[in-house]
């Protein structure tokens, strides 16, 4: 009777990916507490020049980015589960593709909102006194 063949890297891999699975999640999370983080800052702000008797002479902007990160936050935790889910079946089947897309699409992404973010820091500085 012949034994199955077995991958002697399938608890590696399976642990391996369970690690990155991790790290997207560790990653969201981090993302989201940034995004409460600017969107609090911004009500405490407002409230604050309220009570001082000023004007709060802000468009309520970098609420709404905050409220983006925290929706970019979210949808890196679902695109690391679905990542995750992807790569485990892969490993079971032995036909693992590497991702592609989808850390192109997260690089893109974080690094337009950055750029949104820089630019809304250089319009406060330049165009708001």
């Amino acid at each position: 009777m012949k034994m199955p063949e077995t991958n002697p890297n399938r608890a590696r891999d399976h642990l391996a990916n369970e690690r990155t699975f991790l790290a997207w999640v560790r990653t969201g999370i981090a993302t989201i507490i940034f995004g409460f983080a600017i969107g609090r800052f911004s009500i405490a702000l407002r409230e604050f020049l309220r009570l001082q008797g000023s004007d709060s002479n802000t468009y309520g902007v970098t609420a709404w980015l905050g409220v983006i990160s925290i929706a970019g936050g979210v949808l890196l935790i679902l695109a690391g589960l679905a990542r995750y889910r992807k790569t485990r079946v892969q490993l079971d089947t032995g036909s693992f593709e590497p991702a592609g897309f989808v850390i192109d699409i997260v690089s893109y992404l974080l690094g337009l909102f950055g750029v949104a973010l820089a630019g809304y820091l250089v319009y406060i500085e330049l165009f708001r006194k």
